[in-house]
């Protein structure tokens, strides 16, 4: 619904005619005062406003609707106009400013672009709330449906004590994944300890796993807790779990088998209960065939095995996961900024993303820092990203080999998103029944829900 305030009777008539036509429903109000009594009772998405009014001004409309509708856009029409005048407005909070005589064409234009505008926002803001649900429940950034599975898996092995393989490219989010475990765990209000084996050399490895004595090697000034110890009653996550040395693996597996060990140096041994959750992204299988790592160290790490799907298999998340790094990076270099222009974010659903999720957690830093406006846009992204070819609107890929179970329930998923959640035009988009897209998303509540 659109708000026209003027006090040209001939003016509001026409604005009316040319608004009508083009679809919109239009109120008309008198003067400035009229209009905020309007406005007080809600229902409107745009404010057209003479500046030169009687009784309550233009721009005293403009103030007085953004203290009552902070969201609300408005743009100020005039016949006096000056780039003074338009700077002003624009500063105070004016989305545009026209000046008399204006044609047809230039007024539908501005009205167009300031409801996609507002219709751009409001989207936005249903994915922050959608984020914000997520990290108030301390929960991972994802709903696609691989990413459920994966979640699924990760809620069922949670609460044991076997150990965990994590594989996946790098980048995907492995040690996200640990967390995860760790958290939903009954050791989660102890220690989860990290350690990535490809970054320390094998001694310091060595010692810095299984701690050392005094003396143990020069520089060796006092006694120090290893990781083992660290992790005692928690979680210890060895990521590249593959970089570790012919000579350090024994030692790793004598601590799955008996929970004991002796510090560098030392001579007594050490306890331990510590769950060992463990991460590559290469593929241990094969190195046990070329005797590049020990087969029996290998299943007792492999008791339960999850992968981590690429973020191109998981492409409905992307819109997540860049509105969360969004917020992350906004707040870190204090910037405001609410979300993303269709085409920046259709690029982002575009791209390939090699990287992975930590890709994508770069390139949304690196645009909130050159960003502009409050919408991060193309010319925020990086060339080659901007350059992608962006998704088709409403489109849906899918990989050679995914279950049909999986492929019904991401075309549901999207098409709730395209239509906004509503289920009886997803229905009829679909060729189904209400009452049919009622029961999927009741069963897979169902599915989701903790046991």
């Amino acid at each position: 619904m659109l708000l026209v305030a003027d006090d040209d009777p001939g003016l509001r008539e026409s604005l009316q005619r040319t608004l009508t036509r083009a679809g919109y429903r239009v109120a008309l109000a008198p003067d400035g005062r009229s209009a905020l009594d309007q406005l007080q009772g809600g229902g409107f998405d745009l404010i057209l406003s003479d500046i030169r009014m009687p009784g309550l001004t233009g721009m005293q409309l403009l103030h007085a609707a953004k203290t009552l509708q902070p969201d609300i856009d408005v743009i100020l029409l005039t016949a006096f106009g000056t780039i003074e005048e338009a700077v002003n407005a624009i500063k105070d909070g004016a989305c545009d400013f026209i000046t008399k005589p204006f044609r047809g064409e230039q007024l539908l234009n501005a009205v167009r672009k300031a409801l996609e505008r507002r219709s751009l926002l409001e989207r936005n803001r249903v994915l922050e709330k959608q984020v914000e649900d997520l990290r108030s429940r301390g929960a991972m950034i994802g709903g696609s449906p691989a990413f459920r599975r994966m979640m699924t898996l990760v809620e069922q092995v949670a609460d044991s004590s076997a150990t965990v393989l994590i594989q996946g490219e790098s980048g995907a989010g492995k040690e996200g994944v640990a967390r995860a475990i760790h958290e939903r765990s009954g050791r989660r209000n102890r220690n989860f300890v990290a350690v990535n084996c490809a970054a320390l050399p094998e001694p310091l490895l060595e010692s810095e796993l299984f701690g050392y004595e005094k003396g143990a090697f020069t520089g060796a000034a006092g006694r120090k807790e290893g990781r083992f110890e660290l992790a005692d009653g928690g979680t210890l996550f060895l990521d590249e779990v593959s970089d570790l040395s012919p000579v350090t693996q024994p030692k790793i597996l004598r601590v799955l088998q008996e929970g004991e060990f002796e510090r560098v140096g030392g001579t007594r041994t050490q306890r331990v209960d510590v769950r060992i959750v463990t991460a590559t992204n290469q593929d241990l299988a094969q190195m046990v065939r070329e005797k590049r790592f020990r087969e029996d160290l290998f299943y007792r790490l492999n008791v339960i095995s999850i992968t981590v799907p690429p973020l191109r298999d998981r492409r409905e998340d992307i819109r997540l996961l860049a509105q969360h790094f969004l917020h992350v990076y906004s707040a870190k270099n204090n910037r405001r900024l609410e979300g993303f222009t269709d085409d920046a974010i259709r690029r982002l659903e575009g791209y390939s993303w090699p990287g992975n999720v930590r890709e994508l957690e770069n390139v949304i830093e690196r645009g909130v820092v050159l960003a502009r406006g409050a919408l991060m846009d193309l010319t925020d992204l990086s060339e080659e990203i901007a350059g992608a070819t962006p998704l088709p609107e409403g489109s849906l890929t899918v990989r050679i080999g995914t279950p049909l179970a999986e492929v019904s329930q991401r075309l549901l998923d999207e098409t709730l998103r395209v239509t906004r959640g509503n289920k009886t035009l997803t229905a009829k988009l679909l060729g189904i029944d209400v009452r049919t897209v009622s029961r999927k998303l009741e069963r897979r509540e169902e599915d989701e829900a903790p046991a």
